[in-house]
C-alpha cells in the first residue's frame, strides 16, 4: 500500500459541492480497498495570486492509503470534475493522521480570540 497526500482547490462559487466531492473521493478510496487517514476542510481562502481570474478557492486536504496503481483512477476522477480547478497529489513515506499545521494555527488563533 502506498500513502498519498492530496490537496484540492475547488472553485469558490461551488463550495456547496464540497460535500459531494469529498464523499465521491472517499468512495473511490474505499472501492480501491484503501483507507483515509486524514481529511480536513480548510474552507475558502485567499489565493496568493489570481488563477483563471479567481482570487479565492475552497481547500481540501486528504491523506490516504491505497494499493499501488489505484491512485491513477482517483486522479482521473479528480481531473474530470469541473469544480476542481487545481490539485496536487504527493506520495508520502508514512501515513499522516495528526492535524495539519494549518488547522493547528487556526485553532490557536480562535482560542486567542476567545480570551
Amino acid at each position: 500500500m502506498n500513502h498519498y497526500e492530496i490537496v484540492l482547490m475547488i472553485h469558490p462559487d461551488r463550495s456547496d459541492e464540497v460535500g459531494r466531492i469529498i464523499s465521491c473521493l472517499k468512495r473511490n478510496v474505499m472501492n480501491a480497498n484503501g483507507k483515509v487517514h486524514r481529511l480536513e476542510d480548510w474552507g475558502r481562502r485567499q489565493l496568493a495570486y489570481p488563477i483563471s481570474k479567481m482570487r479565492k478557492a475552497h481547500y481540501i486536504l486528504m491523506n490516504l492509503e491505497v494499493p499501488k496503481g489505484s491512485i491513477q483512477s482517483i486522479e482521473n476522477d479528480l481531473r474530470s470534475d469541473d469544480n476542481i480547478f487545481r490539485k496536487i497529489i504527493l506520495r508520502t513515506k508514512r501515513p499522516f493522521s495528526e492535524r495539519s499545521p494549518m488547522i493547528k494555527f487556526q485553532d490557536e488563533a480562535s482560542s486567542k480570540e476567545r480570551t
